[in-house]
């Protein structure tokens, strides 16, 4: 299992939300680039950026701190937020992202997602954000009457690289992962799942991991900033 940290973006600074609000953040570092240096010198493989002001405007507003990630750092990184059309996609990618995230579009265009997992193989990656079972849009603002699961298994034969499969009630929250929900759907799919929101000890890795090979990763952000999760303790977890 890879452990993804993730560095959400607020007006250019790292911060993590609760439940996804955007007037409950914490500020962790104003320096981006350099807490994702932090990251990666304690061996982290992989990044989770996600670009929260995007993610409400429906297009690209944090652009100037991934780039500098992008170009501080030597490991994959993934983003979500605001990318929501095939000019943004191609743009990411040829400044050199790994992965991009496309999430309210998965339920309002679901097409793109096939197109851009056709265009960019192994580079597409489908956000799954919900409460109670049902998938919600627009930074986590508007709720829909989608079902997970099936949401997820619309994409089956898109070619897509992963599902990031995220509880907003648990997120920010540090109450643990909902390893039910999140187990149920790694198994109902074949596409790897990452697991998000919640994840706030050593023991919430153990029982993700014990999820099965369905289960790609894990994304951990205020555990990782507060101390809650030791970094090296985690990546040595996950790789044993």
């Amino acid at each position: 299992m890879i452990l993804y940290p993730a560095i959400d973006l607020k007006d250019g600074n790292a911060v993590r939300l609760v439940h996804g609000d955007m007037a409950q953040e914490t500020v962790f570092n104003e320096n981006p680039a350099a807490q994702a240096l932090e990251f990666v010198k304690a061996g982290c493989e992989w990044l989770h950026l996600v670009d929260l002001n995007g993610a409400f405007a429906g297009a690209p507003v944090n652009a100037a701190p991934v780039e500098e990630i992008l170009k501080q750092t030597k490991v994959p990184a993934q983003l979500g937020g605001g990318i929501r059309d095939m000019a943004t996609i191609a743009r990411w990618i040829d400044r050199g992202l790994a992965r991009v995230i496309l999430g309210t579009v998965a339920v309002e265009n679901p097409d793109l997602v096939r197109e851009a997992a056709r265009e960019f193989p192994g580079k597409v990656a489908v956000g799954i954000d919900a409460r109670n079972g049902r998938v919600a849009t627009k930074g986590w603002a508007e709720e829909t009457d989608v079902m997970v699961t099936d949401l997820a298994k619309s994409f089956e034969d898109a070619g897509v690289a992963a599902i990031i499969y995220t509880d907003i009630n648990r997120d920010g929250a540090m109450q643990g992962p909902n390893v039910e929900a999140t187990a149920a759907l790694a198994n109902a799919v074949s596409i790897p799942v990452i697991a998000s929101g919640g994840v706030s000890s050593i023991d919430d890795l153990k029982a993700l991991k014990n999820c099965g090979a369905a289960l790609n990763g894990a994304i951990s952000g205020r555990a990782l900033y507060d101390g809650a999760i030791d970094l090296k303790e985690a990546l040595a977890v996950l790789k044993a």
